[in-house]
């Protein structure tokens, strides 16, 4: 027997994967969804949305995408795994997605060829629209310039390309890498924290979403979740499946607090400030990124990153 079989759950309720099924329309996810919604209706050009570590920006990011009709938008998700990627693969990228079949190597001939493609998706009576998943990860002044100028291409009526940035804080920071840009943005959103209201209801959601007949946690748990989490999804999520385990193992039917607060000192979670979101072992897209600018000179396999991503689409 698994703990999915003790709870009558049918999948995990707090994987940290980002599952569109488990999608919690939070207030403020919701009013973020519905400006930027509105910033790509209008091809307002670029829109920015941050939170901090764990917020929930690439599960609103593929939200995002999938709320996006066919019929409307020629649309794309973009995850930033390097931050040694450079301008030419950045525009190669953003016109494969959008369509572009073998796409130039030298950089007139592809923005003639992005051009053309937008035109395209322009005459058909659809908006092209790329979201920009961990987009703390454009560093350079070069790659702003790139957006900047992809921002210029436009028509009488309108832009003919709307960009989204989804990333932590540290976005704001890259933009002033070229003020022009920083300029152009139509709309900024931050991810706050959820309150402890909402942390019930995230739980209370996620569980009844995986089939779970009935409510394991005590109030004062669920507090104490909130507390020890601080609103951060990811972290509860981690409390959360480590409660359940627990709980199943001892065989017992509820979870309460002094369990919450064992397992959040395991986790090393102090009060309501995660110790996760402090500086710590990186995974190997994010390490290289950190040795690449302790090296200097390394050179980035951007092939790799090419693989990567297409299996992410695969996903």
């Amino acid at each position: 027997m698994t703990y999915l079989d003790y709870f009558e759950l049918t999948q995990e309720p707090f994987s940290n994967a980002p599952v569109s099924r488990f999608y919690y329309n939070s207030a403020q996810h919701s009013q973020a969804l519905t400006r930027l919604m509105h910033a790509v209706s209008y091809m307002k050009g670029l829109s920015i949305l941050v939170g901090d570590i764990g917020a929930g920006k690439t599960t609103l990011a593929r939200r995002m995408l999938d709320s996006l009709p066919e019929s409307e938008y020629e649309a794309a998700l973009l995850v930033i795994i390097h931050s040694g990627i450079t301008a030419n693969w950045l525009l190669r990228r953003i016109a494969l997605q959008l369509g572009v079949e073998n796409p130039a190597q030298e950089k007139l001939a592809l923005l003639s060829q992005l051009y053309q493609r937008l035109l395209q998706i322009y005459e058909s009576g659809k908006k092209a629209v790329v979201l920009i998943d961990e987009a703390q990860m454009l560093e350079t002044r070069e790659l702003m310039e790139e957006f900047r100028g992809l921002l210029n291409l436009e028509v009488p009526e309108r832009k003919l390309i709307s960009f989204v940035f989804f990333g932590l804080p540290e976005i704001e920071k890259n933009l002033k890498l070229d003020p022009p840009l920083a300029q152009r943005v139509a709309l900024r959103y931050k991810l706050e924290p959820f309150t402890a209201e909402s942390t019930e209801a995230y739980i209370k959601h996620r569980l009844r979403l995986a089939g779970c007949p009935r409510m394991p946690f005590t109030p004062e748990a669920l507090l104490a979740v909130h507390q020890r989490s601080g609103g951060t999804p990811r972290v509860i999520n981690s409390i959360c499946d480590n409660a359940l385990f627990e709980t199943f193992l001892a065989r017992e039917q509820t979870i309460g607090d002094k369990l919450i607060q064992r397992i959040a000192d395991n986790l090393g979670l102090v009060g309501s400030v995660p110790q996760q979101d402090a500086p710590q072992p990186k995974p190997a897209a994010a390490a290289a990124n950190q040795s690449s600018r302790a090296g200097g000179n390394s050179k980035v396999d951007l092939a790799e990153i090419d693989r990567y991503l297409e299996g992410l689409g695969k996903l």
